[in-house]
């Protein structure tokens, strides 16, 4: 678990990442003794209640620090789904971190549990991953799940009882209390 100022420094270090990435200034500096462990990080972006990214890593790293610096630059324009982050968005990003354990073969899909797994579908080269909380956020079911992970890999959706491979894991998520809606 990471402690709940740890929480916060990590976003406000993942914030000031994105920002210099949007003013091409130098990335920020790492504080010595902040260190995030698990086999994996996402950074999400929003912006005004809309995904304006997201891009992580499954590498296992002693620390993460360095991987979620990384990837709040990286969010912040590659993410080919989306325009680039434009200065004006700044101050209405919120960011979500969430932090991977390692992953597990699944061998029988009856054990997933909705809000607590995140999925990863493999076949060839093919490969796709959803964090938990897609499946919460959506209302999917555990079948829903499946279909959808496929189709994020390049898959048929029902890849996952043709011969992919389904792994799973979790995720301590943690991110900006969100502001209050704008109106339109």
């Amino acid at each position: 678990m990471i402690g709940r100022a740890d929480r916060e420094r990590l976003l406000t270090l993942a914030h000031a990442a994105v920002e210099a990435r949007v003013r091409h200034q130098p990335p920020p500096p790492r504080p010595a003794d902040l260190v995030a462990v698990g086999s994996g990080v996402f950074v999400t972006l929003h912006c005004d209640h809309r995904l304006r990214g997201c891009l992580g890593t499954l590498e296992s790293s002693a620390d993460l620090v360095p991987s979620i610096v990384r990837l709040a630059e990286d969010v912040s324009h590659l993410d080919h789904r989306f325009p680039p982050i434009v200065v004006d968005e700044l101050p209405r990003l919120t960011i979500e971190l969430s932090v991977l354990t390692p992953r597990e073969a699944v061998t029988d899909t009856a054990e997933i549990v909705i809000g607590r797994d995140g999925l990863i579908v493999e076949q060839g080269r093919h490969r796709g991953l959803l964090l938990p909380q897609v499946a919460t956020d959506h209302g999917w079911d555990r079948e829903t799940f499946l279909a959808q992970t496929c189709v994020k890999a390049g898959l048929q959706s029902d890849a996952w009882q043709r011969g992919a491979t389904v792994s799973r894991f979790s995720a301590e998520v943690f991110a900006d209390p969100a502001p209050p809606a704008r109106p339109e």
